[in-house]
């Protein structure tokens, strides 16, 4: 017959213990994240605008290529000096394309077209730092022979003009949605764990202009420039309690 020695019982009195302990529960692996709550909100903020922006041009058509281009080009400097002398300086005027296009006359018998003349066209970009002058800039431009107008836009220069009460707005919008949703699932909202910016959305309201017929006094142009509206997004995650 074996003897047990004391060590040997000490053994089997451990393994009888841990054996009586209930096994701990594992907490199911989404456990942590039925805590919170990931909600996306949105803001806007309206802003002044402090810059405009168009473009001018000039269109002719003539026999030749050089009888066209020799017209525009007198035309477009008569445009630009009277630009200036409302006011724009040299940085406030670019020349935004040019370009020539042969005008055709197509037939019913098959034959390849004919060049019956050409078409210049020359468009000015121009930008200003003053929405007060768009409209004396518009009536100089016109009367100094601009036959094509086109994206009338105002814009804010700063882009950090309205964005603290945009991102505010943004996130109180967040906060109720999920108050909302904590609400309806019978818990309460705490506090906001992790806030991520999202990208920021301009909403200019562009004014377009479509070509225009020369008249023999044109009057100033009227322009309101209303204001901009500026959009912000965040994605909040909030606790859950």
């Amino acid at each position: 017959m074996k003897r047990i020695t004391g060590t040997a019982v000490l053994m089997l009195l451990v393994a009888a213990v841990a054996a009586a302990q209930p096994a701990s529960p594992v907490p199911p692996p989404d456990a942590a994240f039925a805590q919170v709550i990931s909600v996306t909100g949105t803001g806007t903020s309206q802003v002044m605008p402090d810059r405009v922006t168009f473009n001018v041009g000039v269109q002719t058509v003539e026999d030749t290529v050089d009888q066209a281009v020799n017209q525009n080009n007198a035309k477009v400097a008569a445009v630009v000096a009277a630009l200036k002398k409302a006011g724009a300086t040299d940085k406030d005027i670019r020349t935004a394309n040019f370009y020539i296009t042969p005008q055709q006359q197509y037939n019913n018998q098959g034959q390849l077209p004919r060049i019956i003349g050409y078409q210049v066209s020359n468009m000015v970009f121009v930008s200003r730092n003053d929405v007060a002058s768009a409209g004396k800039m518009l009536q100089a431009a016109i009367s100094a022979g601009v036959n094509q107008a086109s994206g009338l836009n105002f814009e804010v220069s700063d882009p950090s003009k309205g964005r603290d009460d945009g991102l505010r707005a943004a996130f109180n919008d967040a906060r109720g949605k999920a108050s909302a949703l904590a609400q309806a699932a019978g818990r309460t909202l705490g506090k906001a764990l992790s806030i991520t910016e999202g990208s920021r959305v301009d909403v200019p309201r562009p004014m377009p202009m479509q070509k225009m017929a020369m008249a023999e006094a044109v009057s100033e142009v009227p322009v309101e420039s209303g204001t901009s509206s500026m959009s912000y997004t965040v994605s909040v995650v909030f606790e859950l309690r």
